[in-house]
């Protein structure tokens, strides 16, 4: 039997997802991406045809025009039979030709060699090779303005001295200076543009995640492109729903709560005139339990109250909760860092904690308390010892009044909201809370809040 493990096998990754990766994750930088590769690509295929035609047909054609003037002169200056004639084919060359033309008897045209980087020269060369039939040499390194063209004739050596202007033509700078200058305005004024489109788009995500926070967001100036500020009053209008949703539940558990208190008290009050007996105690403690499942109620309703966010330094808040926990248990242990500020709403956290550090007292025998501070977010971890929760009903602690039959059964007190509250305060700051297996042996609470 082949027990040996199956080969490694080499995943390749689509091209798609790894280009996905490259590209920016903001609307800015995408919208500069869509922007500027357009322009780049638009630019790139103008210089190569600009090049490709225009600039190399231009120089080839004036390249031709000065190798045929040198021919010509060349040609005429052999023919010439006095110094008259001669001087008078310089003369010609200077004033209609634009050249300067001297000779040198008896000197020999060495080191001739046509193998150059410079375009201009390359051109240059092959118009002279097409209408000279005598070796030649040119030299555009003597000076930037001046071309040195050397023709090696039997009698001697000419040289002319030509202006690089005859050759070169100015377009190439003008036409690049144009393109890069136009790209770069047309880019600078759609990169305004699209910024200020994405103005409203940013200050509505940040009026939805301070919504999700629980933080109070005024009413705004709706502005940005048609869509936008459909989103934005549509988000407006919810959060309105929402404050009046909660109003709405709190007022209706507070109702409630108020109405059925009522009965209640007439009843102690009716008990108490009565004489002490065994079913006597089982009403009284029948009256505290429904008591007792009023006020969690109605904490459960008020668990997204509407009290201000203010600066909360995390240390002394957790320092406070368990001041308060040990009177009854002294087995908790909390280490917190200085400078653990979170903008959030003080007693509605101060009752996720507390309901979480009293669970966790509740069912073990010690605790420890821990904060964690990351990039984006703070961690406060709770650790217990006690008989913890089964993974696959981790999730299930979370719903509004269920109670764990075996390790945390009712006998132990609550009535089933004390993790929904946890989770509604935490997740009304944009956080959550977690439970996991804890080193502990017990279970682990982690509430992450974002900064």
């Amino acid at each position: 039997m082949n027990n040996s493990s199956p080969p490694f096998v080499h995943r390749k990754i689509p091209f798609a997802l790894r280009f996905k990766h490259l590209l920016p994750r903001s609307l800015f930088g995408r919208t500069l991406l869509i922007i500027v590769v357009p322009t780049l690509i638009t630019l790139s295929a103008a210089t190569y045809v600009f090049f490709d035609r225009h600039w190399y047909t231009v120089t080839n054609r004036l390249s031709y025009a000065v190798a045929g003037d040198v021919a010509v002169i060349v040609d005429l200056m052999q023919s010439s039979q006095n110094s008259a004639s001669v001087v008078a084919v310089k003369e010609l060359a200077r004033q209609k030709m634009d050249l300067t033309l001297s000779f040198s008897p008896g000197d020999v045209l060495s080191d001739i060699s046509h193998e150059t980087h410079n375009p201009y020269e390359h051109i240059l060369w092959h118009a002279l090779n097409d209408r000279l039939s005598y070796p030649f040499d040119i030299d555009m390194r003597h000076n930037q303005e001046i071309i040195v063209i050397r023709v090696g004739t039997p009698e001697g050596v000419y040289t002319v001295l030509s202006p690089e202007r005859r050759i070169y033509t100015p377009t190439t700078e003008v036409f690049i200076a144009w393109m890069t200058g136009s790209s770069i305005l047309l880019s600078a004024i759609a990169l305004l543009f699209m910024r200020n489109q994405i103005r409203p788009i940013r200050r509505l995500a940040e009026a939805a995640e301070a919504i999700g926070k629980g933080r109070e967001v005024p009413w705004f100036k709706l502005e940005g492109a048609a869509e936008v500020r459909q989103a934005a009053a549509a988000l407006m209008v919810m959060r309105d729903r929402l404050k009046r949703q909660i109003t709405q539940r709190t007022a209706m558990l507070a109702g409630v709560s108020h109405d059925l208190r009522t009965p209640l008290t007439r009843m102690r009050l009716q008990l108490a005139m009565m004489a002490a007996s065994q079913d006597k105690q089982e009403l009284l403690d029948d009256i505290a339990e429904m008591e007792v499942m009023l006020e969690a109620y109605l904490a459960f309703a008020r668990g997204e109250e509407a009290e201000p966010a203010m600066v909360v330094d995390l240390k002394e808040l957790l320092e406070e909760i368990i001041t308060s926990v040990r009177r009854h248990n002294e087995n908790i242990q909390l280490n917190v860092p200085q400078g653990a500020m979170l903008t959030l709403r003080r007693n509605a956290m101060k009752r996720c904690l507390s309901n979480l550090i009293g669970n966790a007292l509740r069912y073990g025998k010690s605790a420890v308390v821990n904060i964690a501070v990351r990039d984006h977010a703070i961690d406060i971890v709770i650790d217990d010892d006690g008989p913890g929760i089964d993974p696959s009903k981790r999730e299930e602690v979370f719903r509004p009044f269920t109670r764990l039959e075996q390790s945390r059964n009712s006998t132990t007190g609550g009535v089933g909201l004390g993790l929904t509250i946890a989770r509604d305060i935490a997740r009304f700051h944009g956080g959550d809370v977690i439970l996991e297996s804890s080193p502990l042996g017990g279970l682990r609470a982690r509430i992450w809040l974002p900064v």
